[in-house]
């Protein structure tokens, strides 16, 4: 069965993008750093979360992910849909993408990728999507890629998450290669 399963990198304290983040600096200043895992994966360990990744079947995004991202061009990885979750209309530039599809409720946009992914799993992108699908109780795993830098400032990942404690249950911790720690919990289906 297929799960939802959000990928994040996040500095060690928490942010998931630099200080300054708008639309021309989208992972705010310094933010690359926490991508540089990814691009290209260096090593064993590195190179098979990405492959994880790479191998799901629908993607779930935040606005804020898809926009600065240039809507991954309208494919995000080897043509899966793309459902993104804004209250506004589309970019222009984004009409032109059969696979891109924008709703403002976040039920249905999981709903429907979890339907094109059929056996593969949800990609979910972004801050905003991840706390509405937690409160929700939408989300099935996280994989945080803890990157060994420290920025002080920025938009942090659960700041606005607005639910009790939740316990976790911890899958997997991987040591990538270049730092990055690779921790993988499973959410309880219950979000009370």
């Amino acid at each position: 069965m297929s799960k939802t399963v959000l990928y994040m990198s996040m500095s060690l304290d928490g942010f998931m993008a630099g200080p300054n983040v708008r639309d021309d600096n989208g992972l705010g200043d310094g933010g690359p750093r926490l991508h540089e895992w990814v691009f290209p994966p260096e090593g064993e360990v590195n190179t098979r979360v990405v492959a994880e990744f790479m191998a799901t079947g629908a993607v779930v995004a935040g606005r804020g992910t898809f926009e600065p991202a240039g809507g991954w061009d309208g494919d995000h990885h080897d043509g899966v849909p793309i459902w993104v979750l804004s209250r506004n209309p589309d970019p222009a530039w984004a009409e032109r993408w059969p696979r891109v599809h924008s709703t403002d409720d976040v039920g249905e946009a999981f709903r429907a990728a979890r339907d094109a992914a059929g056996d593969r799993d949800v990609l979910v992108h972004g801050a905003t999507v991840a706390q509405l699908a937690i409160r929700a109780g939408l989300l099935d795993e996280m994989e945080i890629h803890l990157v060994p830098v420290l920025f002080g400032g920025g938009r942090r990942l659960f700041e606005h998450l607005g639910v009790g404690q939740r316990e976790l249950e911890r899958v997997r911790v991987l040591a990538g290669e270049g730092g990055v720690t690779h921790l993988r919990y499973r959410l309880a289906s219950d979000p009370s």
